[in-house]
């Protein structure tokens, strides 16, 4: 399977990012690591490995890429303006660094936005907040509110709330869409989430999924067996859903 690592300095986030390539064709595939996690963790735990019959066959190219999660959302003393402003500003390096990039490496216009955990969240959140960029969204476990504690989960900004938490929130924001423009673009978008039905963020990924058909969106939800929230879970998912 062929691999690229790429480095470059973002102008955007004020500092050197990575990423990994598999492949050199197919549909553009950006994955977003777990929890603080980083670009290599895809390809540690076997999830690129799980996917190189269709990476090989020209199906897939994987651009994985990394986060800043330890600087935003999950920056422990930063207060929670800081912690969404750092986002956006992610946000900003994934849309108009990486993904040029990768329309640069390969012109195959189908994109599809991918993770696993909070990685699942970044790729549901930035998907429907500009989905015109992508063409197919696959959230693995996800956690698509991240103001609500559950179970052994805080609530990430404490108590505080805004309209900028509520847009960065899928739980919040999708159930109250009524732009049909928007609506119209997210409908012609392929939305796919799996979880285990003991993962403590089910109820989250139940609430999404009823909230995108209430709105005429056709998402597709897989319920796993107990926790599933696991890597050797997930290189099963990618198998079904990638």
């Amino acid at each position: 399977m062929k691999r690229e690592y790429v480095k470059w300095f973002s102008p955007r986030l004020n500092r050197e990012m990575e990423l990994l390539i598999f492949g050199d064709r197919g549909a553009r595939v950006l994955v977003f690591p777990t929890r603080e996690g980083r670009f290599f963790d895809y390809e540690d735990w076997g999830l690129a490995g799980a996917l190189s019959e269709s990476v090989n066959a020209g199906h897939l190219q994987l651009f994985c890429v990394d986060s800043l999660d330890s600087e935003a959302l999950y920056c422990r003393h930063c207060p929670a303006e800081t912690k969404l402003a750092r986002q956006r500003q992610w946000e900003s390096y994934v849309l108009e660094e990486v993904l040029p990039f990768s329309e640069w490496k390969n012109q195959n216009p189908h994109v599809v936005a991918h993770g696993c955990s909070i990685g699942a969240y970044h790729a549901v959140t930035l998907a429907l907040r500009h989905p015109s960029r992508f063409c197919k969204v696959v959230g693995l476990s996800g956690r698509y509110d991240l103001t609500k504690a559950v179970g052994p989960f805080d609530d990430l900004f404490r108590g505080v709330y805004s309209e900028d938490i509520y847009f960065h929130m899928p739980n919040h924001f999708v159930p109250n869409l009524s732009d049909e423009h928007v609506l119209s673009q997210i409908r012609r978008m392929e939305v796919v989430l799996a979880v285990g039905m003991e993962d403590p963020f089910c109820e989250s990924n139940l609430a999404l999924a009823q909230s995108l058909e209430a709105k005429g969106i056709p998402a597709r939800l897989h319920l796993w067996e107990g926790e599933a929230h696991r890597a050797r879970y997930w290189r099963q998912m990618v198998r079904h859903y990638l």
